[in-house]
């Protein structure tokens, strides 16, 4: 389940004696798992002192199963987390293997599955894995069925609506269309989410500014250094054809030391999605349609998509061959900024 389903169940039913916490994003897990040991210790730190336990990721089942089992001597609970576990990670090559003849004795997961299963009333286990969980293995289905388990998948600009939501709800702001196309557009050119990093961010916010309207300026002010986002502001340059202000965008961060090949990058990755478009709306989709295939947000791909009415096929395909050239001319020594600058200039000719 998603981290909202995990909380309100968590909110509702009180804490599960089992937890799986998994998923590629880990905010959501550090998230979960803080709220989970608060519902569990609600004294705070004094409460956890002596009732919870940390297991190595190379812990095997039989540690395992005897922490479990073992009652707590100076706490009314024994809590252990086992982060890094192996317990639930994919079995490579399980499907081709040729299953061995049934045994009378059971397996170690076997073993830990029964466990899990009748907990004793005293001990709560979080698994932590910090990649998509085997849902196949018995374990799994184990947790599934008897605690809880989070599925936290990786956040991209496409997906972040439901986090922007919540974290505005949190902090009592909300964003004006401007703010919200340039925080999307600035999200979409970020080659990682980082949700650790945007939580934080727009908690300085909610201190920097008394308004309730967050504004285009605001957010300025928190993602104006990170050079994928400078990057956004002169490929935004580009699509409105601005020459000038793209080549001085592009000089602004030669001169902040941005690498040149992540600039470069930010052009491809511009032209590609320019050129997808187009080969996308000469399909018939339009709008909103494009935004899954982009695997944008909806917003930003409407907005591709105007922007895509400005080049030729003809234009995009030479700049994405120059791009290619000026890549390989990069990495051999053999030329600068003047090869971006050059697709630069190309670019923003309008069409005759």
């Amino acid at each position: 389940m998603k981290y909202g389903e995990l909380m309100a169940r968590l909110k509702k039913e009180g804490p599960q004696q089992v937890y799986l916490l998994s998923g590629e994003e880990s905010y959501y897990i550090d998230k979960a798992r803080a709220r989970i040991l608060a519902a569990l210790f609600p004294g705070g730190s004094a409460d956890m002192q002596d009732a919870l336990q940390k297991l190595g990721a190379d812990t095997d089942v039989e540690t395992l199963i005897g922490q479990i089992e073992s009652a707590p001597f100076f706490a009314d609970k024994n809590v252990i987390l086992c982060p890094g576990t192996h317990f639930f990670k994919e079995k490579k090559g399980v499907a081709e293997e040729k299953k061995p003849a049934r045994s009378k004795k059971s397996t170690p997961e076997e073993r830990l599955a029964a466990v899990l299963t009748n907990m004793p009333p005293y001990s709560y286990v979080i698994f932590e894995l910090r990649e998509k969980a085997d849902k196949r293995r018995k374990l799994y289905k184990t947790v599934d069925k008897y605690g809880g388990v989070l599925e936290s998948e990786a956040i991209r600009s496409w997906n972040i609506g439901d986090w922007l939501r919540d974290k505005l709800l949190e902090i009592g702001k909300e964003l004006d269309r401007e703010a919200y196309a340039y925080f999307t557009g600035a999200v979409g050119m970020m080659q990682q989410v980082s949700l650790a990093y945007l939580d934080k961010e727009f908690d300085k916010l909610a201190l920097y500014t008394t308004e309730r309207r967050l504004t285009k300026k605001d957010l300025l002010q928190v993602f104006s250094s990170i050079p994928e986002v400078s990057g956004f502001a002169m490929v935004d340059a580009v699509s409105a054809h601005d020459v000038k202000r793209a080549l001085q965008l592009l000089q602004r961060q030669i001169d902040d030391g941005v690498y040149m090949p992540l600039l470069l990058g930010l052009l491809v990755r511009h032209v590609r999605q320019l050129w997808q478009t187009r080969t996308l709306m000469g399909k018939g989709l339009r709008g909103r349609q494009l935004a899954g295939p982009l695997e944008l947000n909806q917003f930003i791909a409407e907005k591709v998509a105007k922007a895509s009415q400005g080049f030729t096929e003809g234009t995009l395909k030479k700049a994405f061959l120059d791009l290619a050239e000026a890549d390989y001319l990069l990495k051999t020594g053999q030329g600068g900024p003047e090869l971006l600058e050059s697709v630069i200039i190309d670019l923003c000719r309008r069409p005759a």
